[in-house]
């Protein structure tokens, strides 16, 4: 999916900086400097486009520039546009994998601090980038039990 860009409204504030979203009410950042505000303005954005997505709701049109209204109180920077990336929603699946084969799946996903499903999205996922002769090796192997190959 395409980067998305909102205006965030940049304003000073006790020796800090603080961008704030007039599509995303709650949704802002903070820092010493205004490079770094801008830089957590984004991440604070993809988590408010994630949030979004996983009540599904479609994402608000950005606010024309000209209809954003600075408080009275705001120590007004400037109007700055931020991107994301919105969110690429899940879709539960069910497969059916042997019992040895999940059992070694959960060690090593709690080995590495993750959940399950996102142990296999980083499997199939690493799997898909990573293209090359041993597919076919990988495919015969494992193919019947997710259903890839022969």
């Amino acid at each position: 999916m395409p980067k998305r860009f909102y205006p965030a409204v940049l304003e000073r504030s006790d020796g800090a900086f603080g961008l704030w979203f007039p599509d995303f009410p709650g949704c802002g950042a903070a820092a010493r400097t205004q490079e770094e505000a801008m830089d957590r303005a984004s991440d604070a954005l993809m988590e408010a486009m994630q949030a979004a997505a996983e009540r599904e709701e479609p994402l608000p049109e950005p606010t024309s520039v000209d209809r954003i209204e600075i408080p009275k109180d705001c120590d007004f920077v400037s109007i700055v546009a931020v991107g994301a990336t919105p969110a690429d929603p899940s879709e539960r699946v069910n497969i059916y994998l042997p019992k040895s084969l999940i059992e070694r799946v959960d060690r090593e996903a709690s080995e590495r601090g993750m959940s399950r499903s996102s142990f296999f999205g980083m499997a199939v996922s690493n799997m898909l980038l990573t293209r090359h002769p041993g597919d076919a090796w990988f495919a015969k192997r494992v193919g019947k039990y997710l259903k890839l190959g022969p």
